[in-house]
């Protein structure tokens, strides 16, 4: 019985060593170069902010506080607190555009978490598109879920920090593209 284990763990290492030179042939998987950053993002100084509009899917029952506009006006000030941009009142006068909207879109499928308004499964979301001015092409833009809560004050905490998480992507982004801005690498 010892004689079998002991070849049968023979055959296992020999097995390993004749696959070792193949796994070394594979070699590390490449990885793509990070794609550039527009330029419009890289050089700016001055922004234009766009309100593209909020949801609330009950009107007579407001899930969040603060109304329809309460993204773009809780996005703003803390565009304007950051101070990377001066904020412009006309597109025409911004580098790029930045376009914010607050949707509460129902869910197709059935209900994991517990998010859902009346029986109906939503996912609170943040939307922020980066635009050319001359073009109106998109740039760049990410979106940011809103964790969802039964109490009203947790809905406006997560409110909060979608919010604050949409700043810090724009943050992050800005702050990838400076490195290749200081190396001469811009598009």
């Amino acid at each position: 019985m010892c004689r079998y284990r002991l070849a049968v763990l023979c055959l296992g290492l020999a097995l390993a060593t004749l696959q070792l030179p193949l796994l070394m042939a594979q070699g590390k998987p490449t990885v793509a170069p990070e794609a550039p950053i527009p330029g419009q993002i890289l050089s700016a100084k001055k922004i234009f902010i766009a309100n593209a509009g909020g949801d609330q899917p009950l009107l007579d029952d407001p899930q969040f506080s603060g109304g329809v506009e309460r993204s773009y006006n809780q996005f703003y000030a803390a565009i304007k607190a950051w101070g990377r941009y001066e904020i412009v009142g006309a597109p025409g006068d911004a580098d790029p555009l930045l376009e914010i909207r607050f949707t509460v879109p129902p869910v197709g499928g059935p209900v994991v978490r517990g998010d859902t308004i009346g029986g109906r499964p939503y996912d609170p979301q943040f939307r922020l598109v980066i635009r050319d001015p001359k073009t109106n092409a998109v740039l760049w833009a990410f979106t940011e879920h809103a964790q969802w809560a039964i109490l009203q004050g947790n809905r406006d905490r997560n409110f909060d920090q979608a919010v604050d998480r949409l700043v810090n992507d724009l943050r992050a982004l800005v702050a990838r593209a400076q490195p290749a801005a200081a190396g001469g690498n811009t598009p």
